[in-house]
């Protein structure tokens, strides 16, 4: 090969390092924020069944009011 081939795969090979790189850290993000909102909506299904009294006093007991 010659030397300017070399370098352009060399230059791609890095490029898609950082992009893989990225892609990897957004994976991270977002399941981090996924299981924040699997959370909330267990916690919003709770309310809605056993219903909003329920609800307030179990939400009393947590924060010690």
């Amino acid at each position: 090969m010659s030397e300017d081939t070399t370098t352009k795969i060399a230059v791609h090979e890095a490029v898609c390092a950082e992009r893989y790189a990225a892609i990897e850290k957004s994976f991270t993000d977002g399941d981090k924020r996924m299981t924040r909102i699997e959370y909330l909506l267990y916690t919003v299904i709770v309310c809605v069944l056993f219903g909003p009294g329920v609800a307030g006093e179990l939400l009393k007991k947590v924060l010690g009011l």
